[in-house]
């Protein structure tokens, strides 16, 4: 697990654990990010406000029980920190295995040889999920 140690994502520190083959759910999770909260305080001299968790490698039939895991070990690891720590805590599950394909209606837009979209375009409506928070990056 990386974690920034500054306010402006530039310095990370990680932690690492050994874990069995096809474990999706990280074990160790609490314990790892109560080490990131602490080399970050001793990096800034203060806790964060909010805390943006990525996380990728998630089958989307196991994203509920692994959210709801993961979600309880970053809030376990802010109370064992200071018992009343609750920082703003934003999970984000990185999904890259995908048949989806966008591309540009208007010709002038294509970039390169293949006709890809811009870099950076953002797709968040219409052909995203009708209540949960997904897009295309």
């Amino acid at each position: 697990v990386v974690g920034s140690m500054d306010a402006h994502p530039s310095r990370y520190c990680a932690t690492v654990r050994v874990q069995r083959p096809r474990q999706e759910i990280i074990e160790d999770l609490s314990y790892m990010v109560r080490e990131l909260l602490i080399q970050f305080y001793k990096s800034t001299r203060f806790k964060p406000t909010r805390i943006i968790f990525y996380r990728d490698g998630v089958p989307e039939g196991q994203l509920p029980q692994i959210l709801h895991y993961e979600l309880l070990a970053i809030r376990d690891a802010c109370i064992k920190l200071e018992k009343d720590y609750q920082p703003g805590i934003t999970y984000i599950v990185v999904q890259k295995r995908h048949h989806t394909r966008l591309f540009c209606a208007d010709k002038s837009e294509r970039i390169g040889k293949s006709g890809n979209i811009p870099a950076g375009t953002t797709v968040d409506t219409n052909i995203t999920h009708p209540f949960e928070f997904d897009f295309y990056l």
